[in-house]
């Protein structure tokens, strides 16, 4: 690895994958931009091996490592709060101004930094929204791989919920970056192109989950009732679900645990509709 260059200023769950890698996130513990993703129950790669019940471990975010000019270079501490100082910087400017408006300028200015030091870490201002969008389509692939099989009982209903709201909570973390990527005119078509597949494959975990729900009601003895069409209506709930947060991000001024209660009962009828 190269070393880090000086700055010029201060600085039941659907997915094996996600729960072999012991990566996913605790409710509510996706909020910062850049923050670390809070583990439970996973060893600590530089601690002594032992016992691992409750304890917290702390897993770096992708968008630490920076943008393009950071590649291939491992950065240390120094370096990890500067990207992260200008990520959150970069990110409070989008909020504030849109896409488009943002100069490279406002962000250094926000961040109290320089020119100089956030081309170390970031091409430019379209590298350090990718930067950004990584955290995103990282967080959205963990809930991705959560989905549950919906069962036709309580504990079904309640493990939708469950889901329905850690969705909530992840986009709410990164709603700004949420509303921009869905606009592809601004974005360009590669990054677009991201946040469109991530949807699919989300639109099509919906759909395993109503094939699961559905094996599971006859396994059970209950009558046959298949969900017709199951990947229109699973990309229908999913797209019922992403317009009430982007409601909710934008803060309009609906009753969130209510909203999320009527979300899990349409997706739920939709799941077990005769």
């Amino acid at each position: 690895m190269n070393a880090e260059p000086r700055e010029g200023a201060p600085p039941g769950t659907a997915s094996s994958r996600a729960s072999s890698a012991g990566r996913q996130p605790a409710t509510g513990d996706i909020n910062a931009v850049g923050q670390d993703v809070l583990v439970t129950d996973a060893p600590a790669p530089d601690r002594h091996p032992g016992p691992t019940r409750g304890r917290d471990v702390r897993v770096r975010r992708p968008s630490l490592g920076g943008g393009i000019p950071a590649q291939g270079r491992e950065l240390g501490a120094q370096g990890r709060l500067t990207v992260r100082r200008l990520l959150e910087a970069g990110l409070a400017e989008f909020d504030d101004r849109g896409f488009q408006a943002v100069r490279v300028d406002d962000v250094v200015k926000r961040a109290k930094t320089s020119h100089g030091t956030f081309y170390l870490y970031f091409a430019n201002k379209d590298d350090l929204f990718r930067t950004l969008l990584q955290d995103a389509l990282h967080d959205m692939q963990l809930i991705t791989d959560e989905f549950p099989v919906v069962t036709s009982n309580e504990a079904g209903r309640a493990a939708l919920r469950h889901w329905i709201n850690r969705f909530t909570d992840i986009y709410a973390a990164h709603a700004t970056v949420i509303r921009i990527l869905s606009q592809a005119d601004i974005v360009g078509e590669e990054v677009y192109g991201d946040g469109l597949r991530l949807l699919f494959r989300l639109s099509e975990a919906i759909a395993q989950g109503m094939t699961a729900a559905r094996s599971q009601r006859t396994a059970d003895g209950e009558p046959d009732s298949p969900v017709e069409h199951a990947e229109l209506t699973a990309l229908a709930c999913l797209m019922m679900l992403e317009r009430i947060n982007y409601l909710l991000s934008v803060e309009v001024r609906l009753p969130r645990d209510e909203m999320i209660d009527r979300l899990t009962a349409i997706i739920y009828a939709a799941f077990h509709s005769s």
